[in-house]
């Protein structure tokens, strides 16, 4: 199949799942390092309580609202 042919079987709606090898996909910028930070009690149980009402991890709390600051303070 050339590249052509398999743009347009996308743009036609087709499954091209089964086309694709997937053991090797990654997501853009995926890579992660761990880092640890100190933050006030208040803050912590603020987040846990954020986290328990939406029933998500607290990192992913943190991830989020650190993502959504950045994205404001740096536009692209």
């Amino acid at each position: 199949m050339t590249a052509k042919e398999f743009d347009q079987n996308f743009d036609d709606g087709e499954d091209i799942i089964e086309m694709l090898d997937l053991s090797k996909a990654k997501r853009p910028l995926s890579d992660q390092k761990k880092v640890s930070i100190d933050l006030p009690i208040w803050m912590i149980e603020l987040i846990d309580q954020e986290a328990n009402r939406l029933g998500v991890t607290p990192q992913t709390i943190i991830q989020t609202s650190l993502a959504e600051h950045l994205a404001v303070n740096n536009p692209s």
